[in-house]
């Protein structure tokens, strides 16, 4: 048989597993390998920021424990499986993660933390832990883009799972047949998640994706001593279980060719991505001329796909809930003039003028629009003023998606933005540069841990 045949007559799942364990990141093309620096770099930034909240404070503290994976933002370590837990926590919290259309979720979070502990805990090298990342960002994504998950569901915690398995297998150094039964294991591990816990701002939701980090650790662990899964897992899971529809022949879709990783998306609005087409269109709107006073407004109008049409709360409970309404969003984004980090704050919430203009701000599906996913994300928004004048923006492809990309110079000040709620600003912009360096090929693995167990500055 000759290799083409051998190739055609594995399942899905041994084909996934082959170019898990087989991948070698020196090979990947250059934009490929550019892009993970950036990725891994937006990842360390978010992960960073979130840490600071005092929520996040209290479970560190909490959880404590001694071992040598790096807190981030905590200038501590712990055990492999609680520093990954952490992180993976944390990076979720301010919603400024990375995100990938197809898979209608965000992978690297998924995936960045459990191979950052294990890999300090096993001596990893920067080509391992690079390897890797694209390991499970790959698995993970194209999982994702091959499952309809059922509606209720939120997607965190579900295929990124079987990434962060995959990753972890991938750093042990796991051959084809291993790697497939640690995903196997993997899909038995998910979290059955509910996407109520987003809307209604139950914050036990930030903790799926450290969920999902932690299993990924223990699924590797459990194929290590013997453990076995279902002969495929993955479609096991995804096609009867938590999805309502799996496509094996779109997770293969040009696989090793086309990545994932490449079409993903970046955040600089800090709230769910299903936001941002509503608030580029207030940009676009703005941009045009000074966007209104509250007081000359009388209502709003937003119209969009059906799932930004879901984040309807006009009085959102707290920040995480605040994050998910788009009546919020587009009332703290004209009220606030921006629509970054202080916008989604706790005294953005208690601002009587955002919740006074937010009940006067409606969201409702447009089927056309909607039908229009994944490759866009369109939105149409309508301001009418007391006088009777009209204000409309309409958007398709959200910015920071791969066809209408940030500039590296805003993902510069994102990151810097972020970092800096624990980091001097001298350290920040070190650890920036030195993470693209790593993933350019010229910075130790250890060199560049040891940057990132830099303590959190003091506050008064």
């Amino acid at each position: 048989m000759t290799p083409l045949q051998k190739a055609t007559a594995m399942t899905p799942l041994e084909r996934l597993s082959r170019f898990a364990a087989e991948l070698d990141y020196q090979t990947l093309p250059s934009e490929v390998r550019e892009q993970t620096g950036w990725i891994l770099a937006d990842t360390i930034g978010a992960i960073v920021g979130g840490s600071a909240e005092p929520e996040m404070r209290a479970l560190a503290d909490s959880l404590g424990g001694t071992g040598n994976s790096t807190v981030l933002g905590h200038g501590r370590c712990a055990s492999a499986d609680v520093a990954a837990l952490l992180n993976g926590t944390a990076g979720t919290f301010l919603e400024m993660d990375e995100g990938n259309r197809f898979s209608r979720g965000h992978p690297a979070v998924h995936v960045i933390p459990a191979v950052l502990a294990l890999g300090e805990q096993r001596g990893a090298d920067a080509q391992n832990f690079l390897s890797a990342l694209v390991v499970g960002y790959e698995v993970g994504s194209r999982i994702g883009a091959a499952s309809r998950l059922r509606a209720s569901m939120h997607p965190h915690g579900t295929w990124g799972t079987i990434g962060a398995a995959a990753a972890c297998a991938r750093l042990a150094g796991m051959d084809a047949k291993a790697m497939a039964e640690t995903i196997n294991i993997g899909a038995s591990l998910t979290t059955a998640t509910s996407k109520r816990t987003m809307l209604e701002g139950g914050l036990v939701r930030n903790v799926y994706a450290g969920l999902s980090n932690r299993q990924g650790q223990l699924a590797l662990q459990l194929a290590e001593s013997g453990f076995t899964g279902e002969r495929d897992g993955v479609a096991s899971l995804m096609g009867a279980i938590v999805s309502e529809h799996f496509e094996p022949q779109e997770m293969l879709r040009d696989l090793g060719s086309l990545w994932h990783l490449t079409q993903n998306y970046f955040k600089v609005h800090s709230c769910c991505r299903f936001n941002h087409g509503t608030l580029d269109a207030i940009d676009q709107i703005a941009a045009r001329n000074p966007l209104p006073a509250p007081g000359q407004i009388r209502h709003i109008r937003v119209e969009s796909y059906a799932y930004a049409a879901e984040l309807d709360d006009q009085a959102p409970r707290n920040t995480l809930a605040a994050k998910f309404s788009v009546p919020f969003a587009v009332a703290t984004r004209i009220v606030h003039g921006h629509s970054g980090l202080a916008s989604f704050s706790w005294n953005a919430v208690r601002d009587p003028r955002v919740q006074e203009l937010a009940r006067r701000v409606t969201v409702r599906e447009d089927p056309q629009m909607t039908r229009r996913l994944p490759l866009e994300r369109p939105a149409r928004v309508l301001i009418t003023l007391h006088d009777g004048q009209t204000l409309q923006g309409e958007v398709g492809v959200n910015r920071g998606d791969d066809a209408l990309p940030y500039s590296r110079d805003e993902l510069r000040a994102k990151f810097m933005e972020l970092t800096g709620r624990v980091w001097p600003q001298d350290h920040a912009a070190q650890v920036l540069e030195t993470t693209l360096a790593l993933a350019g090929g010229t910075m130790r693995l250890a060199d560049w841990v040891g940057l990132l167990r830099h303590p959190p500055r003091q506050t008064d």
